[in-house]
């Protein structure tokens, strides 16, 4: 008689052996690379095609966070309540986005991916004390740390490209030298590390609204990574942020 199966159970008399878990990491880079094609795609074409892009990833968002809205608010008052705080709150970020050069949108998309890589990877090796475990359980201060190292560090190489660039329009051409001499690298860095902990309040609202919900995931659009809401609760406040500075700035132009 062969070996018992594990998933018909242990023949008798022999312990109950646990199947190993699935790992579910191949689905979830394999729906990050399509995410980021498709996010690049829509980058590289600019225009119409970027701005349709935004603009359905923030409805998918928007059917998302009604989803968990429904779910939590105890009348139908609250509900109308809550859809216009979401529209407000989804719509303004999606708006900013959407009339943002090209150039500052890949800069605040690189704030909000730094922050979750370094947050993640500090959070993983130093552990520590937690935030909010009741709302988060597994984000940490040293997590939240060195997601503001890594988006400092970010908008500094963003900033110091832009100087370097800058410039190249002078009659002896491109310089570090003078890039680092007409750059504020430290107001550029406080200015990363600002923006994460807004991309970090992000995630926390989100979550938040998912304990409340009783869900695990915002949706199941995204295979192994939940839904739309999930992947980008960090970056509408940072949108938001950033747009509405810029534009207060007298940005013009856009995609």
């Amino acid at each position: 008689m062969g070996d018992a199966d594990p998933a018909m159970g242990a023949a008798p008399g022999e312990p109950v052996v646990a199947a190993p878990a699935r790992s579910d990491l191949p689905v979830r880079i394999a729906s990050a690379v399509v995410m980021l094609a498709l996010a690049g795609f829509a980058v590289w074409q600019g225009g119409l095609v970027l701005k349709g892009f935004i603009a359905l990833i923030g409805l998918g968002v928007f059917a998302e966070y009604a989803s968990l809205a429904v779910k939590i608010a105890p009348d139908p008052a609250r509900v109308v309540t809550a859809m216009v705080t979401g529209a407000f709150y989804i719509g303004w970020a999606a708006l900013a986005l959407i009339v943002m050069p090209v150039a500052m949108l890949v800069a605040v998309l690189g704030v909000v991916i730094c922050t979750d890589v370094g947050a993640y990877f500090t959070g993983r090796a130093l552990g520590g004390p937690k935030i909010a475990p009741r709302i988060s359980p597994s984000k940490t201060w040293s997590g939240l740390g060195g997601g503001m190292m890594a988006a400092a560090l970010w908008t500094s190489l963003v900033a110091l490209t832009g100087g370097y660039l800058i410039s190249g329009m002078s009659p002896n051409g491109p310089s570090l030298a003078e890039a680092l001499r007409t750059t504020n690298v430290g107001t550029a860095a406080l200015i990363g590390a600002g923006l994460a902990v807004a991309a970090q309040a992000g995630d926390f609202y989100e979550s938040w609204l998912k304990r409340r919900a009783g869900v695990k995931d915002s949706g199941r659009l995204i295979p192994g990574h939940g839904g739309l809401f999930d992947r980008v609760d960090g970056l509408l406040p940072v949108a938001i942020i950033a747009g509405t500075a810029w534009a207060a700035g007298g940005g013009t132009g856009g995609v």
